[in-house]
């Protein structure tokens, strides 16, 4: 299993070790020794599965009251998978990270501690995610950032993406940042 760190304080991107013959695959996706060895501390009370079709873009999604790190794993398909910084103590605070997450040929899981917005588009037919999170779902815990934010002007892979009401009416992070509803910067 290979656990790599990046350029924001926190983040993993992990490559599982798999075991392929003829019949298909075997890999471990969580064992509890093996991420607390990497920090991975976390005790995870919910999981949670989607399914999306190509040209899906889904987010980007925090939670304000209550915090949750996540562990995102690709079961099928590819994604392109992209967090941003919320934490204001942090030195990379308001930057984005972004990672192809791919079942069959390279990384497919990615750890978010506490503090990040979260996305990902689709870029297979049909891509299926399994998230652990250290929260249970609450509807009024649930905040979003504006995908299409021109201050993060991520990249999206995708010209025509299909995206949700929901996340067409989330506020840009400056706006969000008016709003109080994230906190200014405290450097």
């Amino acid at each position: 299993m290979n656990f790599k760190s990046c350029y924001i304080e926190g983040l993993l991107v992990i490559e599982p070790d798999k075991f392929s013959d003829e019949r298909g695959h075997f890999m471990e996706a969580y064992k509890t020794d093996r991420y607390i060895s990497e920090g991975i501390t976390c005790n995870f009370l919910q999981d949670g599965l989607s399914r999306s079709r190509r040209n899906v873009l889904r987010g980007l999604h925090f939670t304000r009251y209550k915090p949750q790190a996540q562990l995102l794993t690709v079961v099928t398909g590819v994604v392109f998978d992209v967090v941003v910084d919320l934490r204001t103590e942090s030195e990379t605070y308001g930057r984005y990270f972004s990672v192809t997450l791919d079942s069959k040929s390279g990384p497919n899981q990615l750890f978010m501690p506490e503090g990040f917005a979260h996305g990902f588009c689709v870029l297979s037919d049909w891509a299926d995610l399994h998230y652990k999170m250290t929260q249970t779902y609450e509807p009024s815990n649930e905040y979003g950032l504006l995908w299409s934010d021109e201050y993060l002007a991520i990249p999206w892979p995708v010209d025509n993406p299909i995206v949700s009401i929901r996340d067409q009416k989330h506020m840009s992070f400056h706006k969000l940042l008016e709003k109080g509803v994230i906190p200014l910067l405290s450097k």
